[in-house]
Formats: structure tokens, C-alpha cells, sequence
């Protein structure tokens, strides 16, 4: 019965693990051994179902399998902190007497995910056990995604550390520290960790070569990102990874790069996803190349069932923008079937004051008034634009305007618009 039950929740099939283990605890005059709860917890967690799997804690708690069990410690700390509260967690983690690093590591990963990274580091520094590589790779995927500042620099840190006690990362750790080794510019840790993938035999995985093509591409390595992708199978080059070379070429300019490799993901068969088609945009707007952004535009919803999203919209605005095609791009607004971003208005804001086009202008300043009412940049934008055309009172009103509405420019800054004529 346990091997059945053991089968049924490493195959994701819950709901017939918990059938059998209610069979088996109502109907059969057997002890269940600790590894029987420990599965079914981790069903309870994955089904959320937080009566039966605190009813199972209130008779393990009648044994003395919680004493002398870590996995169980474990699975019941991890069942708290995704169903109930990382606070009841936390309660659990400190009333285990002794606990192992599996413990520790379930209630460090725990804070971890919930993006409680101060929480989780303290935790890691009052360890009193040996840490596994289980203990890091937690901490560094949360650093790699956080927003706090020098987060991705900690994040190296911490595999640093993990490297000194001889641990091996996971690939998904990997993955992390690409992210944390793109926002540092560390191209000499992305060649690290590239070097490790080809040591430990993975770097021809999909996800790892896709991480290093991004990676190389957006630290200034283009040609480490061409041959990375040329390095593997064709039947390892999914729409990812295709997608992300395209990005690659899109961000340093080469736009006909990107194009033919477009082409040829097509013709190996790969069917382009989004993120594909927003890289060629990218790549048409950056240099200027209006009609096959506009093509490209129109392919794909007909040619591949891709609904474009805001941001395939703003880029072909921009691209149509900058391409001085003002009024087709406003036609492009007008018909967005999705809400229009303060990205795809500022677009056509900005071509509207290289173009002189005073009308589009003022229609694209009061749609961006509504979105961002806060941008001073906005306000000084079309003041400039009216400057332009000599119109300096309408120039000074608009400044006038956005003191009087309390929008105040970035700080250390200050706006004086005149007429350039």
C-alpha cells in the first residue's frame, strides 16, 4: 500500500493517493509508518486541503514520530507555510527540537519564495548545522528576482559561498545567477557559469543555452551568444531559444540579422511565439525598418494565431513613429484592441516633435496627461513642440500649467523652453 501510495503522489495523482490512504487508516488493522504521512502532507499541500492535514498533525502529534522524524518536521512546515501562514510555519520550524538541515531548508525556502530575503539570509546565519546546496539555491533564485538594491550582487555572493564548501549548483540555480550576472554586467561570472555547464555536462540543455544566448547578448557579447546557439542540436533549438538570439541581435542593432534568423526558425519548422515576433519589432524599430515591421506586424495573427499584446502594439507605433508615418501610427492606436500604454503615446509624442506635427501632438500630450498625469516630461515635450513652431505662449502655458497641477521635474532638474526659431 505505501509503494502504491508512494507511486500515485510522485505521479501528481493526489486525489487516488489520499483515497488509499483513507482506506488504509480506517479499514486495515495496520501502524502507518512516518513515510505514509509524510506523502500524504505533501498531497494535502498540493490539493490545499488544510483540515485533513492539520487533523494528521494533531495525531502525529500523540506519536513521537515528530521527535524523531525530520522529513515529516519537514513536510508539516511546508504544508503550513503554503496553506496557512508563514507565521504558523515559523512557530512549527522553532518547537522542533534539534532541527536537521531539512529542515532548515524547508522553512528557508519557505521565506524565500514569499520574497522575505532578509528573513530567509538571517535564518541561513544562525544555521547551527551544516547548509546543502538545497539551502542556497532558495535564497539565490529569490535574490536573482528581487528589486532590492544589490540583491543580484548578494546573489553572487551566495554562490560564491556555495563554490568555497565544494556544493554544486542546480541548473535552475544557474539560471538564477545569469539573471543576477546580467543586472551586475558580470560577463566574466556568465563565462563562469558557462564554463561550469560544459564541466558538468549541461550546457546543451535548452533552458541553460537559452539563459547564456540572453546572458551574452545583453552584456555585449553577441558573438558568444552566436556561438553558443550554433553550438547546438537542432532538435535542442526550441521557440525560446530561438527567441532569445532574436532579442539578442534585436538589442545591439542587428536588425537583418534578426529577420534572417526569424526566417530560419521558420523554416526548421519552430512556430514563433510572442516574444519572438517582439524581438523582430524591436530589431525593425531600432533600425528603422517601417514596412517589414509592419509586415511582420500583420503575420501574426494571420499567419500564426498570436494575439499582439500592448507590447507589439508600442513597437510598431514607435517603429511607424520614428519612420515619420505619424498618422498611420495613430490610426495603429486608435484600433488597439488592448489598453493603450503611456509607451506606445510617448512614441508618437516624441516623433510628433521631430516631425513638427503640432495636431498628433496635442492629442497624444492629453491621452498621456490621462495615463501619467504626474510626468513633467510630458508637459515640457509638448511645450517644446509648441516652441518649435513659435507658438511661445502656448509654450509658457503649458509650463504654467504643470506647476500649477504640482507635477515637478526630476530632482536637479529645471525646464526653460523657448522658441528655437
Amino acid at each position: 500500500m505505501t509503494k502504491l501510495i508512494t507511486s500515485h503522489v510522485n505521479q501528481s495523482r493526489h486525489k487516488q493517493a489520499l483515497s488509499i490512504f483513507h482506506h488504509m487508516h480506517t479499514t486495515l488493522p495496520i501502524s502507518l509508518d512516518p513515510h505514509v504521512f509524510t506523502l500524504v502532507l505533501k498531497s494535502c499541500t498540493t490539493l490545499h486541503l488544510p483540515l485533513l492535514a492539520t487533523s494528521i498533525h494533531s495525531h502525529l502529534i500523540k506519536t513521537s514520530f515528530l521527535t524523531s522524524n525530520h522529513f515529516l518536521s519537514s513536510s508539516l512546515i511546508n504544508f503550513y507555510g503554503h496553506c496557512l501562514s508563514l507565521n504558523s510555519a515559523r512557530k512549527l520550524f522553532d518547537e522542533t527540537p534539534q532541527p536537521n538541515v531539512i529542515v532548515w531548508n524547508s522553512i528557508i525556502a519557505l521565506y524565500s519564495r514569499s520574497q522575505h530575503i532578509s528573513s530567509a539570509i538571517k535564518l541561513f546565519n544562525i544555521m547551527n548545522v551544516p547548509p546543502n546546496e538545497s539551502t542556497f539555491n532558495p535564497i539565490i533564485a529569490a535574490l536573482s528576482l528581487s528589486n532590492q538594491n544589490n540583491a543580484s550582487f548578494q546573489a553572487v555572493k551566495f554562490y560564491r559561498k556555495m563554490i568555497e564548501l565544494k556544493l554544486k549548483p542546480s541548473l535552475i540555480t544557474l539560471l538564477a545567477l545569469l539573471r543576477a550576472s546580467v543586472l551586475t554586467a558580470a560577463l566574466n561570472l556568465i563565462k563562469e557559469i558557462h564554463g561550469y555547464g560544459i564541466r558538468n555536462d549541461i550546457d546543451s540543455d535548452p533552458q541553460m543555452s537559452s539563459g547564456l544566448i540572453e546572458a551574452y547578448g545583453r552584456c555585449g557579447c553577441l558573438m558568444n551568444s552566436r556561438l553558443v546557439f550554433s553550438g547546438m542540436r537542432v532538435c535542442d533549438k526550441d521557440v525560446v531559444v530561438w527567441s532569445s538570439l532574436i532579442s539578442a541581435c534585436a538589442l545591439h542593432g542587428e536588425a537583418r540579422e534578426a529577420l534572417e534568423i526569424f526566417r530560419e526558425m521558420e523554416v526548421s519548422g519552430v512556430k514563433p511565439d510572442g516574444i519572438a515576433f517582439l524581438g523582430v519589432l524591436k530589431a525593425c524599430s531600432h533600425a528603422g525598418l517601417d514596412d517589414e515591421a509592419l509586415g511582420c506586424f500583420m503575420r501574426m495573427h494571420r499567419d500564426y494565431g498570436v494575439e499582439p499584446n500592448s507590447e507589439h502594439y508600442s513597437c510598431l507605433v514607435d517603429v511607424l513613429s520614428r519612420a515619420g508615418r505619424l498618422y498611420e501610427a495613430y490610426e495603429v492606436i486608435k484600433g488597439m484592441p488592448v489598453k493603450v500604454t503611456a509607451k506606445a503615446w510617448g512614441a508618437l509624442l516624441g516623433a510628433c516633435r521631430n516631425y513638427g506635427e503640432l495636431g498628433l501632438a496635442e492629442i497624444a500630450a492629453r491621452a498621456l496627461a490621462e495615463i501619467e498625469p504626474d510626468n513633467a516630461a510630458n508637459y515640457v515635450l509638448l511645450a517644446k513642440i509648441y516652441a518649435s513652431v513659435g507658438r511661445q505662449e502656448e509654450a509658457d502655458r503649458m509650463i504654467r500649467e504643470m506647476k500649477e497641477k504640482g507635477v515637478k521635474t526630476a530632482g536637479g532638474t529645471s525646464w526653460v523652453v523657448y522658441s528655437e526659431s
